[in-house]
């Protein structure tokens, strides 16, 4: 799956749970790249941290309404 493209929550849901374990994780190594660049001054898509970010907060969503 792209990590490129928004990620829908019907997706998501669809996904085993080891899947959105390993994107969550993926994501997350993302995110610290991203942010790094960031600090050194220079990122390609600045606007990719908001993504990434929104991206795991909806993954964490989820996980959380699964769990109940």
């Amino acid at each position: 799956m792209s990590s490129e493209k928004k990620l829908k929550p019907s997706v998501l849901r669809e996904m085993k749970p080891e899947e959105r374990r390993e994107l969550l994780n993926q994501l997350r190594a993302e995110l610290v790249r991203l942010e790094t660049q960031r600090a050194r001054g220079f990122v390609e898509k600045p606007g990719r941290i908001r993504q990434v970010r929104r991206a795991i907060a909806r993954i964490l969503t989820i996980e959380r309404e699964l769990r109940k």
